[in-house]
């Protein structure tokens, strides 16, 4: 298991984001608090016991991801993440070749699925994560050949759970749904977690990001008004 720590990241950090991912790296920047990006390389198995419950295998594969953090050296609070795709029932996760992505988006093609991403908070006096699960429906529109070849010319695709990044309008989400949690990381529902004081490590400084989340998409997202107004501290404003 070999551990790549981010150049970029500052000295000093509140928590590390066990995270391979751009896209995840670049949110967590929205909530405020300074963390430092290591990635582990941890197994992504999707069959097994939990194959019939993607919510609590998307959750076991994140605290698998801040377990092997723990394991590998990193100190401090840790968290992690991990994304599922459920095709009624069926689980798909990172493709491992382009024909096994075009493939999976063939599939998804103008169909309804769900997106499950696990998330993870490991405290240094815990003997195990905190770790919960965000659902999301997801709309796939028609793709037509074009559509893939030109997602496929991105060079991205074999990073996404699905071979897809929400980001790029291949797929969307109802108003009242949570849109990071496709990308990857539920930005509110992580942010509601730590700021309610349920891990007692929580880094401090952090910032409801659903006002930043909002400004970058365009929208106003009820679901992320909610989820960061009940868990603000008394005398803070949005």
């Amino acid at each position: 298991m070999t551990a790549r720590p981010d150049k970029g990241s500052r000295v000093g950090p509140a928590y590390t984001l066990a995270s391979a991912s751009p896209r995840r790296r670049r949110l967590a920047a929205w909530l405020g608090s300074p963390f430092r990006a290591v990635a582990f390389d941890t197994p992504e198995e999707l069959a097994g016991e939990l194959a019939g419950d993607p919510p609590a295998l998307a959750a076991r594969l994140a605290a698998d991801k801040a377990r092997a953090a723990r394991d590998g050296g990193v100190e401090g609070p840790i968290a992690a993440f991990d994304t599922i795709v459920d095709l009624d029932g069926r689980l798909l996760g990172k493709p491992e070749d382009l024909d096994e992505a075009r493939a999976m988006l063939a599939e998804l093609s103008g169909r309804e699925h769900l997106v499950h991403t696990g998330v993870a908070f490991l405290c240094p006096e815990d003997a195990a994560p905190r770790a919960f699960a965000v659902t999301t429906p997801v709309r796939m529109r028609e793709l037509a050949e074009d559509d893939v070849e030109a997602w496929v010319a991105k060079g991205e695709l074999l990073g996404c759970a699905g071979a897809y990044n929400i980001e790029s309008h291949l797929a969307s989400v109802e108003a009242d749904e949570c849109f990071q949690n496709v990308a990857g990381l539920p930005l509110c529902h992580l942010y509601a977690v730590l700021a309610s004081g349920e891990a007692p490590c929580a880094p401090e400084g952090l910032v409801p990001p659903n006002l930043r989340c909002d400004t970058e998409r365009g929208v106003r997202c009820l679901l992320g008004e909610a989820l960061t107004t009940a868990s603000r501290p008394a005398g803070t404003s949005r």
